[in-house]
């Protein structure tokens, strides 16, 4: 299992007491808007999602594996964090990151996100990591950018998402760059 902490954030598997929060901030249309998901993400998904990610260990590659995100003053999930490891090449993975919109702006996503690159990068040994996120999210660009990580592509019109064709960024950093 997989137990990290920050300045103020405890890193942790999820419980099926986090879901009421979970299926709540996953049901925001301003949080779904660039994830994989449609809304209202009910309680019924959250519990396959649970027992989806419990399926697997941490680090299966090819499988993500998502992990809540606490205060460490106040309990209670605020968002979460993913990784996934490349099915094809196990040294790379890719993250993500959700966080409910009010805890949006505090820098809780930025040190969530760095607790799991150091993860990553000391615990797991990976060489590279990437991060894709819709052009049109600025927050997100913003964050991977502000964590240290490259943008090394733009791809247009290469998703069809929710009705539209989306296009992408993808952002990556090296093992050796990071620290």
């Amino acid at each position: 299992m997989i137990y990290l902490r920050s300045d103020r954030l405890f890193i942790r598997p999820f419980r099926e007491s986090d879901l009421e929060a979970f299926s709540a901030y996953r049901s925001d249309p301003d949080v779904a808007k660039y994830q994989s998901w449609e809304i209202p993400y009910t309680m019924e998904q959250a519990l396959v999602f649970l027992a989806d990610i419990n399926r697997f260990k941490p680090g299966t590659p090819g499988e993500w594996y998502q992990l809540a995100v606490e205060r460490q003053d106040q309990p209670g999930i605020i968002g979460d964090v993913a990784f996934r490891i490349n099915r094809d090449d196990p040294r790379q993975a890719e993250i993500g990151f959700t966080f409910d919109r009010s805890f949006q702006n505090q820098g809780y996503a930025t040190e969530a996100v760095k607790s799991l690159l150091n993860f990553l990068f000391t615990q797991m040994n990976l060489h590279r990591v990437v991060a894709i996120c819709d052009v049109e999210n600025n927050p997100s660009v913003r964050l991977l950018e502000r964590v240290g990580m490259r943008h090394e592509g733009h791809f247009i019109e290469n998703i069809w998402f929710k009705g539209f064709w989306g296009s992408e960024f993808l952002y990556a950093i090296l093992g050796r760059e990071w620290g």
